[in-house]
């Protein structure tokens, strides 16, 4: 009896162990994660303009005063008529905001059009973007 038990308790004991054994300390998270918007340059923030709108170009140029100047062509891809908001903001050359963004602008896109969208940034400090889209409110 003694021994069925020692036996049943030591492999109770290594099974537990085993389960529960790491290699040392935790590893460290992986630091280097982005969100959508660092990584994109055009971004659909809702699930409705992701089936409905897409972007079939950007052309960004720098102005003779140094100020990011931008062109986007915004794609209906539904058969019906569809309203959204568009806004821009402008980024530094590491993506961090530099205070400059455009207020949001209702956009209607006929069925399956494309429609031209401009954006200038107000200072020179623009040196990238993320031109977001979202259902119109």
């Amino acid at each position: 009896m003694k021994t069925v038990f020692s036996t049943l308790a030591t492999t109770a004991a290594l099974a537990l162990l085993a389960g529960c054994s790491t290699p040392g300390p935790y590893a460290p998270q992986d630091t280097t994660k982005y969100t959508i918007e660092n990584t994109n340059q055009f971004v659909l923030l809702d699930e409705a303009t992701q089936t409905s709108v897409t972007c079939t170009g950007i052309e960004p140029r720098t102005l003779a005063d140094g100020r990011l100047d931008l062109v986007a062509l915004v794609k209906n891809r539904e058969d019906r008529r569809i309203q959204v908001q568009i806004q821009c903001v402008f980024k530094d050359e590491h993506g961090f905001s530099t205070g400059d963004e455009t207020p949001w602008e209702t956009l209607i896109l006929a069925e399956n059009s494309t429609e031209t969208v401009h954006f200038t940034a107000m200072n020179t400090q623009a040196k990238n973007f993320t031109i977001r889209v979202r259902q119109a409110r």
